[in-house]
């Protein structure tokens, strides 16, 4: 992210709803957490028991298992400010992405299990995060679904096609490689970039395509013709 955190008052902070759940890639969805508290956003934050332990495997962190004590944590490991990063449990239903009538925010699931991408196809709602799913949904609101398998099955395709036809973005982390990363935490970066991208947040994790290119015309235009 760019040098410095931009300031917003509790009234114009924009707010984004992110859960993680029980698939491998834990370190898209912290780091993406990172990015939000880091541009300013408020961020409603909500985590499955299978995330909890897929974070334990992946990463060295270790989440307190209380929605109140794992807000505490995660606000001062990223240095968030007061009450912008909201950690809320499984089975709040009273938690502002359970209803429609509730803020008009982006969802990211990041990462998306193929059970949640199967709850979320059928209308199933037996949990929050399946329960803002199905709200972003009905509500048209942006939904952004970071599915980690491979191969996926007929089922898992089924899933999708069938999300995406109901208007969810599918971005599977599946980093480039064409602004050449030297660690895991740039291919990291590039899927987080790209859900930056699809909420219309500032970024600058990666590179534009072809933005070299065009400065490069652009300064050969500004050069003075010679004869």
């Amino acid at each position: 992210m760019t040098e410095g955190k931009p300031t917003h008052s509790p009234v114009d902070r924009p707010t984004v709803n992110l859960a993680l759940t029980g698939a491998s890639g834990a370190p898209y969805g912290l780091r993406l957490l990172q990015c939000l508290l880091a541009a300013g956003c408020r961020v409603h934050f909500m985590i499955s028991k299978a995330a909890q332990v897929v974070v334990a495997t992946e990463t060295d962190l270790s989440l307190p298992g209380s929605p109140d004590a794992m807000q505490a944590f995660l606000s001062k490991h990223y240095g968030a400010e007061p009450d912008q990063l909201l950690v809320f449990g499984r089975e709040d239903w009273f938690a502002p992405p359970a209803s429609g009538s509730g803020s008009r925010a982006p969802l990211v699931i990041c990462p998306c299990s193929t059970g949640t991408l199967s709850a979320l196809a059928t209308g199933a709602s037996n949990n929050l995060i399946e329960r803002a799913g199905d709200v972003a949904l009905k509500e048209r609101r942006p939904l952004i679904l970071v599915p980690r398998e491979a191969p996926y099955s007929e089922v898992h395709l089924d899933n999708m096609l069938r999300l995406t036809r109901m208007g969810a973005v599918i971005m599977p982390a599946s980093p480039g490689f064409y602004h050449h990363p030297e660690s895991v935490a740039d291919m990291v970066d590039f899927i987080v970039a790209r859900i930056l991208d699809h909420l219309d947040l500032p970024q600058d994790l990666m590179p534009r395509w072809g933005a070299e290119r065009v400065s490069r015309k652009l300064a050969g235009q500004s050069k003075p013709k010679t004869d």
